[in-house]
């Protein structure tokens, strides 16, 4: 056991002999602990001025902590207190709002469907030949040649576009060309009876027929 006694480096904390003034590893100085005892001070000793006022300011300094932490507290619990109560109003108020009423979509007025036009009606359907004659029935000679015949409808105001069609009762014996939406339409005789073939146009559902009528 070594009779010197050591001493630790108050920065680095290495031991030494407490015979050196200064750590060997970092030197810093060592500092001598003082042997002298701290006198005392006149608030330390009782029945003097300075003591009773000590414990006076003791006493203040103990009234105004308590006072602290019991105010907190009340802060604390009022704290509380208000979130709890805006808890409380958030939920009652959340049941009490009514849903909004889902709004319909905005109607679109369409615009008025206009009324179809009223198809006009054919009062009468005249036919016509290329010497501008009107024909009822008429006759034609094996051998002649074709006949152009036009058809007109009546009022002509409402029928400058009208469409007709043309037919025959016998059509191995006379020859409509063209025979569908016109107008005009050429006869021709293809047959060698004698006899009568009626000839038909229509417009607009009115027709009007007449005969014709074959001869050798």
């Amino acid at each position: 056991m070594s009779v010197i006694p050591e001493v630790k480096c108050r920065r680095c904390g290495e031991s030494f002999s407490a015979l050196r003034s200064r750590c060997p590893n970092c030197g810093t100085r060592r500092v001598t602990q003082s042997a002298r005892t701290p006198g005392t001070t006149p608030s330390t000793v009782k029945g003097t001025a300075s003591y009773e006022r000590a414990e006076t300011n003791t006493k203040w300094q103990i009234i105004f902590g308590l006072i602290l932490v019991v105010a907190v507290i009340l802060a604390v619990i009022i704290m509380v207190s208000t979130s709890l109560n805006g808890l409380d109003n958030g939920t009652s108020n959340a049941k009490a709002t009514v849903a909004p009423e889902t709004l319909a979509p905005p109607t679109i007025d369409m615009p008025p469907t206009p009324s179809p036009t009223p198809t006009p009606t054919v009062d009468s359907i005249k036919i016509f030949n290329f010497n501008n004659e009107i024909k009822t029935d008429f006759t034609m000679h094996m051998g002649d040649a074709p006949v152009t015949l036009t058809a007109t409808a009546y009022p002509v105001e409402q029928f400058t576009d009208a469409h007709f069609t043309w037919k025959t009762s016998d059509d191995t014996l006379l020859k409509l060309t063209p025979s569908d939406d016109t107008k005009n339409c050429v006869c021709e005789i293809l047959g060698t009876r004698n006899g009568g073939v009626s000839l038909t146009v229509s417009c607009n559902g009115t027709d009007f027929s007449l005969v014709v009528y074959l001869v050798n």
